[in-house]
């Protein structure tokens, strides 16, 4: 799928937004003792996430302790409802940032647009197929016969499952049929009969098991290491604004080790993101994705992650593989942030 003017232009008309945090969550955020900044010099920027989810919790650990504030930005995060709105988003200039599949960078560079990956946010895949009918599959070729779910192409998790699905040798729509909804409606699918199977991420996988589903195959073991979601930016941002780049890597950064360090904190952060759900769902979910590594545990793109990337989208023929990582990553604020 290529990066249209009328695919960016569909895009942004769907883009949603987040729900306000009410005066709970916010009091309970002061609770969390972020550190002293001076709230008066903070720069806001516009930030968007590809689906509001527990793969993002450095995100929501790097806002809600205080990380971005540390060097001088705040983030105004909103949902955009897939990878392709929050790429859609930067390029229309209505977010400085977003964070999403990051092959959308290559697509719009291939096609002659613009566009950075400064850092990455997920380094490994993920997805889980979870099913309340269906047992646990060992070998990619035991989902011949059944109907999954995942959200459209080319959303990541689409995009991994017909890829291991081909290179298992079914031939989608015959041997196995791919429904395609709503990003974060792939569970809601599953439960409702549509699908055996559904390909989601967390909290979604945990909540699907509290009500009786079960995680029948891991995606993250499967693919191996990836960048499933990187940051995304225009080039004039990093040349007008490096210093609000840098910040932003700084926090991620700080955020990163603290998810790692203190699993505690980053269920704590991860309740508070996810209020309507039971502390034990959200604290499942957040012990799964530290158990598989699906955190960034640094926000430089790993090259290695990145091939892996690039390997499944040109096989996929989403991108030609023209471009070289040097053209597409930026590391130089990641590295600096790092290395700090």
């Amino acid at each position: 799928m290529k990066m249209t003017s009328a695919t960016i232009g569909s895009a942004r008309a769907t883009l949603s937004r987040r729900q306000v945090l009410g005066a709970g969550a916010a009091g309970a955020a002061v609770a969390l003792a972020a550190p002293h900044v001076a709230r008066a010099a903070l720069v806001e920027v516009n930030f968007v996430e590809a689906v509001h989810n527990l793969g993002y919790i450095d995100l929501y650990v790097g806002q809600r302790g205080g990380y971005f504030e540390k060097f001088g930005i705040k983030l105004n995060v909103k949902a955009a409802g897939g990878d392709t709105q929050a790429f859609a988003a930067v390029l229309g200039r209505s977010a400085l940032f977003g964070i999403g599949d990051p092959t959308m960078v290559p697509m719009s560079v291939e096609n002659g647009g613009p566009g950075k990956v400064v850092g990455t946010v997920v380094q490994r895949a993920h997805y889980f197929g979870v099913s309340k009918t269906v047992a646990p599959i060992t070998d990619p070729k035991q989902f011949k016969g059944l109907t999954v779910v995942t959200s459209p192409e080319p959303n990541t998790n689409y995009s991994v499952t017909k890829k291991l699905l081909e290179e298992a040798g079914l031939v989608v729509g015959k041997d196995v049929k791919m429904l395609q909804v709503s990003p974060g409606t792939e569970i809601a699918a599953m439960l409702a009969g549509r699908a055996d199977v559904a390909i989601a991420y967390q909290p979604g996988v945990a909540e699907a098991e509290d009500q009786g589903a079960h995680t029948v195959f891991d995606f993250s073991n499967a693919i191996g290491p990836f960048c499933n979601t990187g940051i995304m930016v225009l080039n004039e941002t990093i040349a007008r604004q490096p210093a609000i780049v840098q910040a932003l890597c700084n926090g991620f950064e700080l955020a990163d080790r603290r998810v790692y360090e203190d699993p505690d904190y980053a269920q704590t952060v991860a309740r508070m993101e996810f209020p309507e759900l039971p502390p034990k769902v959200v604290d499942k979910a957040i012990a799964s994705e530290l158990k598989y590594k699906i955190p960034a545990q640094s926000v430089v793109v790993d090259p290695a992650q990145w091939d892996n990337l690039m390997k499944m989208q040109v096989y996929l023929k989403n991108i030609k593989g023209t471009t070289t990582f040097a053209q597409i990553v930026d590391n130089s604020f990641a590295d600096k942030a790092h290395a700090a």
